[in-house]
């Protein structure tokens, strides 16, 4: 089963979108919950998890950071070398917790960050996603595509090693758009950041490359 918990993201519901317009086969494995930590502090959801989708900022949109719960759980998960699919802020779903703030790869720096790094930014306006030069077996999956004015994550902090897979040039410079990192552990993280505005995150292209992401990221046949 796939887990997947959002916020509202300001009322904007860009993880329900994205979860409304997945492929069906994916849809009918997945649990979504939006704006409802319960099952993540539970740690019921890591019985039979096979991968953990996250579109959410804790303490944002008037809900409270997950907690002592959730925090057990998701060390559960990394622990053992889960896979991670961040959406658009999600580096930051945890920000609180300083082991999270280690582990993500490509990190949203929120204002009054705990380490005292400077925050991200996101201009918006128009974009096009397009395929970075790296050799990752990802890479030849995913579709470069144009995306109208969103909000454009920038100036985010490295925390672990990356590789970037899509980026976007804009006047401000050259962007991450999407990157993977390795735990300790040989889980998987892989930060797909563009856009939370329902026209974007409804995009065909958009809904294309998530969908390869979480099939690239869930076990293959035979494995636990």
């Amino acid at each position: 089963m796939i887990y997947f918990f959002a916020d509202d993201h300001y009322g904007q519901h860009p993880g329900k979108t994205i979860f409304r317009h997945l492929p069906e086969d994916l849809r009918e494995s997945i649990t979504f919950t939006e704006n409802d930590w319960r099952l993540l502090e539970s740690g019921e959801w890591l019985k039979n998890c096979t991968l953990l989708i996250l579109n959410m900022i804790g303490g944002t949109c008037d809900q409270p950071h997950p907690g002592a719960g959730a925090e057990k759980a998701l060390r559960s998960w990394c622990g053992r070398g889960g896979n991670i699919l961040l959406l658009h802020g999600s580096s930051a779903a945890f920000w609180q917790w300083e082991w999270w703030r280690k582990i993500v790869g490509l990190r949203w720096v929120r204002p009054g960050d705990p380490d005292g790094v400077t925050p991200s930014k996101h201009p918006v306006k128009p974009c096009f996603v397009r395929l970075a030069k790296c050799r990752h077996t990802l890479s030849s999956r995913l579709v470069p595509f144009p995306l109208g004015a969103d909000e454009i994550y920038t100036e985010l902090e490295q925390v672990s090693p990356v590789t970037v897979l899509m980026d976007t040039f804009i006047e401000e410079g050259v962007f991450p758009q999407c990157a993977e990192t390795v735990t300790e552990q040989g889980g998987k993280i892989v930060s797909f950041i563009p856009g939370h505005l329902p026209c974007s995150t409804a995009n065909e292209i958009l809904i294309r490359n998530v969908s390869e992401i979480i099939r690239y990221l869930l076990p293959k046949q035979g494995e636990k």
